[in-house]
């Protein structure tokens, strides 16, 4: 062999070996098993034959001016193994060569380690059969009898059927070409590399599986594979599957030859989830026959700017049938190489005795119980589509983990009204609120709520009635709350710092009868009778603070006894929040679902008296209830944190140390202003209101005892998961559902999602919210009533093990340029880097906002997310903009103006004139403008390794591979060259 020209298929694989480091991503093992003692050197002998009759396997890989060309290697030798695992990972060395091992196992396998540069899976058919022929003939002492063939394709005229095809490979890709979705399989998070060490799940199926299924559809057996997987893809949520087929390519001149006669292509389909089965399988078969007529030309050669890499798409399918081994012998005909280049490559082999399957996957993106469930779910749809081959794809039955509850627990039928007066009756003198110097009894508590309730009912507040309450942040407001609920009423919070056009909608909104508020408020008085007279009474008696807990309280609790009659149903308070339409929207929590909370978080929390929790919260923000009325009914105190010092990290901190405080509860935003002040303490920390970022659970967590993550919307009653997050978190999960809650994880046809699949979480049980207040249509699109009542969050979430993981707002998740983008997966990667990240969409771009984080994000980013989720602008801001409750504010986000453009290089800089020297030479034109794309003109992955030899020939400068595809124009490649130094 003497500089022989490599093919078109070899071309590409050596590129991408030149592009980066692949290990052992290229390496095909498989071994050969004998019927009794081996003659080790017979074999030997019989192995020598089959290496002299093919070339290939003993080539090596040279290159002239970034041209690669085939060489006579080093000899092929059988040598003693023991360990497979170590040869197989065993890197070739491709300039030197031989592009083959054989090793003799202790077992007595041959292992056989061939790189992709010489072989295909149709070759281990052809060297089995050859090495069966010569072990045999050696045994016996006589000529071995092999097939005459002749000298193979010739390599030019290869290169030339290519190049005819290229036209018409470009108009198929043209129309049809786009970069694949990141792939959703259960339990699968995307590699922080493209390639790493991976495991494999093996297992066998008759030949039925694939025989039955495919004469009863009318297909033929690999098309029913391509089918079934993009089925099962699509089941998962996948609305437009795509995986990477090895196409073969191998002509007639090359039968009985060994060498790479494949090209992979991607092959991607929408099927509709009403589609039955059959029907899909066709479409499949069509459109596959379709790709085959251009399954010689590689994607790069007709897709302009093709960034070359390790897969086409995230789930790579690999089948192929193969012959009976020869008697006397078997075949492993696939080995692991214990390196996964997928998300999951999928590898089959169809014998005359069955079906070898392997799942190739890397366990620190998915774990192998995933893997399973995933080998599993594919052989359940092939049963079912065998059974009933018109099944609709969303019927297919893959589900195995739709409901998941919460522990069903008796509580009392009391209202925490009821529960807080016990504890009045327990311990009347112990401390049940302290705001400043102010510090009010459980007894004194009581009987100033009992005279403001009095007053309440005086200004003709009734059972059922909805009180508007506004008040400071003082013992004054927790008395207002009982107030409400022992004149029988629900309360509707007002906080005074929210914009005045905001309350007086909700006011208007909610036909509040009576508001109670603070002195000098400017929603009491006269003006406000004015703006709905009928509907809204002005208490002059009901101010706060004119109140004195000296009155007489003599008759309240037969007020509070007539007044309230402690039905779960009886509403206990209306909270609004922001709703789609932007206008607010009232959520109507009834008492018997507050107190199912209560009693569930006491039961979390081992709450009891003498706990001490700080408030924090706006109690226009329904997980203020929690903090206020938790210690209150098992006979804590709670300390409420003046508002100047909600946002004053600082000063939170010293009021916890004072007060000695036992749980406190924060937005991570919040939490971020305690961590700034040097904050920490050996009671537990709940967290909620917002996703839990990694980095802020990894520093929080060794400042507290114990850290909760809580999750759950307004209307379910504060929270409905918990989440215990441990001392080194590696991720973050909601948990797992409190006491009688169900969560149930849907697809958009309200079917149940395998587990580890996204879906929206819907949330049913006794948390349940009453509604929306006088919003009879959005309720009935909220709440669902079949199966179960059960409220759709918006949120998208899946099931690892038995806790939830947060993904994300269906909301926030967006459709661009064909992408379906996941803001919050952008957001998590950037908080790596930065200490608070948003990334929001403006005129149809990407926009990254920071706290921190620094000029390399752009980079960072690059090297962890596909290029169309990498924002188009970085703006690093002081502070993110947040909401009165401490979330972030989207919408409060500045507009992102786009700086100038920055001016072309100069023409004539050395570099720049040297490289488009050497872009013409191999381009062979001349004029280039130094600002148009390579691909633009043709260029592909063989143009690239020529521009970039001639590069270092004349700056003595490496330009890798990947700056053609970062910057593919003179001006860009001139660019990098200055940057390391070179000069012509």
């Amino acid at each position: 062999m003497e500089h022989v020209r490599i093919s078109v298929p070899q071309s590409g694989i050596w590129f991408n070996e030149q592009l980066s480091d692949l290990g052992a991503v290229h390496h095909m093992p498989f071994a050969v098993r004998f019927a009794g003692p081996v003659d080790v050197q017979a074999l030997g002998r019989a192995c020598a034959r089959v290496v002299a009759r093919h070339p290939m396997l003993r080539a090596a890989v040279r290159q002239s001016d970034g041209v690669p060309y085939l060489v006579e290697g080093k000899p092929v030798r059988v040598e003693l193994g023991s360990d497979p695992g170590m040869e197989i990972a065993l890197p070739f060395d491709l300039e030197r060569g031989p592009l083959a091992r054989l090793s003799l196992l202790d077992d007595g396998r041959l292992l056989v380690v061939v790189h992709h540069l010489a072989f295909d899976g149709q070759s281990t058919d052809v060297f089995v059969a050859d090495l069966a022929e010569c072990y045999r003939a050696e045994v016996a002492g006589f000529p071995p009898e092999l097939p005459v063939f002749g000298p193979g394709e010739d390599p030019d005229r290869e290169a030339a059927r290519v190049a005819a095809g290229v036209p018409a490979a470009r108009a198929y890709w043209s129309g049809r070409w786009a970069e694949p979705d990141e792939v959703v399989l259960p339990g699968f998070d995307r590699p922080d590399q493209e390639v790493q060490e991976g495991e494999a799940v093996e297992f066998r199926l008759p030949e039925s599986v694939l025989g039955d299924a495919a004469e009863r559809l009318g297909v033929t057996r690999f098309e029913l594979v391509v089918a079934s997987v993009h089925a099962l893809l699509r089941r998962y949520g996948n609305e437009r599957p795509v995986t990477a087929l090895d196409l073969g390519v191998r002509p007639a001149e090359a039968r009985g030859h060994i060498g790479v006669y494949v090209n992979e292509l991607p092959f991607a389909s929408e099927p509709s989830p009403a589609m039955g089965f059959a029907e899909f399988a066709r479409l499949v078969r069509a459109n596959l026959r379709e790709l085959y007529r251009v399954r010689e030309v590689p994607l790069g050669r007709a897709v302009s700017g093709l960034r070359p890499g390790v897969s086409l798409a995230p789930v790579s399918l690999t089948y192929r049938r193969r012959i009976a081994p020869p008697p006397g012998m078997a075949v492993d005909w696939v080995v692991f190489n214990e390196t996964a280049r997928n998300a999951l490559r999928i590898h089959l082999v169809d014998g005359p005795d069955g079906l070898g399957v392997m799942f190739q996957f890397p366990p620190r993106s998915i774990a192998r119980a995933d893997v399973e469930r995933i080998a599993a779910h594919w052989q359940a749809i092939l049963a079912q589509v065998t059974k009933n081959p018109d099944t609709a794809l969303q019927e297919l039955d893959v589900a195995d983990g739709t409901v998941v509850a919460g522990v069903d627990t008796a509580y009392p039928q009391v209202s925490a009204l009821e529960l807080f007066g016990e504890q009045v009756a327990d311990a009347p003198d112990a401390v049940a609120v302290v705001s400043g110097d102010a510090r009010l009894s459980y007894a004194e508590l009581d009987l100033l709520s009992g005279q403001l309730a009095e007053r309440l009912r005086t200004a003709g507040v009734r059972d059922g009635d909805l009180v508007a309450l506004s008040a400071g942040r003082s013992e004054r407001l927790v008395a207002g709350v009982l107030a409400c609920w022992k004149a029988g009423a629900a309360y509707l919070p007002l906080d005074p710092a929210y914009p005045a056009e905001r309350l007086d909608y909700i006011l208007a909104d909610s036909g509040a009868k009576v508001l109670l508020a603070d002195p000098g408020t400017r929603l009491t008085g006269a003006t406000l009778v004015r703006l709905d007279e009928p509907a809204l009474t002005a208490l002059e008696v009901a101010a706060l603070g004119e109140l004195s807990t000296a009155s007489d309280g003599a008759g309240l609790g037969e007020l509070a006894s007539t007044a309230f009659d402690g039905s779960a149903d009886h509403l206990a308070y209306v909270i609004y929040t922001s709703g789609s339409t932007g206008r607010p929207k009232g959520v109507e929590i009834g008492h018997g679902a507050l107190t199912n909370l209560l009693l569930a978080m006491r039961d979390e929390l081992d709450a009891k008296a003498g706990n001490v929790w700080m408030a924090v919260t706006s109690l226009s923000f329904d997980i203020s209830a929690l903090e206020l009325w938790l210690p209150l009914i098992t006979g804590g105190s709670v300390v409420i944190a003046a508002e100047p010092d909600t946002a004053d990290g600082a000063a939170l901190t010293k009021l916890a140390k004072q007060h000695a405080v036992t749980h406190l509860q924060a937005t991570p935003s919040t939490w971020r202003l305690l961590l700034d002040a040097g904050f920490a303490f050996d009671g537990t920390a709940l967290t909620g209101g917002e996703a839990l970022p990694l980095p802020l659970a990894v520093q929080l967590r060794p400042r507290v005892g114990r850290l909760l993550n809580m999750y759950g919307p307004t209307e379910t009653t504060i929270w409905s998961t918990i989440a215990d997050i441990p001392s080194d978190p590696a991720r973050i999960s909601i948990g797992r559902p409190l006491a009688n809650t169900q969560l149930h994880i849907l697809d958009d046809n309200l079917a149940p999602v395998p587990a580890g699949v996204p879906g929206e979480l819907y949330i049913a049980g006794a948390g349940l919210a009453r509604g929306y207040l006088n919003r009879p249509e959005l309720t009935a699109e909220r709440f669902r009533s079949e199966p179960v009542r059960m409220y759709r969050t918006g949120d998208r979430v899946r099931l690892r093990g038995d806790e939830l993981e947060f993904l994300g707002r269906t909301d926030n998740q967006i459709k661009l340029r064909g992408h379906r983008i996941e803001l919050g997966e952008i957001e998590a990667c950037l908080l790596a880097y930065a200490k608070e990240a948003a990334v929001a969409v403006q005129d149809g771009k990407l926009v990254s906002y920071t706290v921190g984080g620094g000029s390399e994000l752009r980079r960072h980013l690059a090297r962890q997310l596909p290029a169309y989720m990498v924002p188009a602008a970085f703006v690093e801001l002081d502070a993110l903009p947040l909401t009165p409750n401490g979330k972030l504010d989207r919408a409060a986000l500045p507009r992102h103006d786009e700086p100038a453009a920055p001016a072309a290089p100069a023409t004539g800089v050395s570099p720049e004139a040297a490289v488009a020297e050497i872009w013409a030479e191999v381009l062979g034109m001349d004029g280039i403008d130094p600002e148009e794309s390579l691909f633009d003109l043709g260029g592909h992955s063989l143009t690239i390794a020529q521009i970039a030899a001639r590069i270092r020939d004349r700056f003595d400068v490496d330009v890798p591979f990947y700056a053609f595809f970062d910057t593919p124009t003179i001006a860009g490649i001139a660019a990098v060259v200055s940057d390391r130094g070179g000069h012509a």
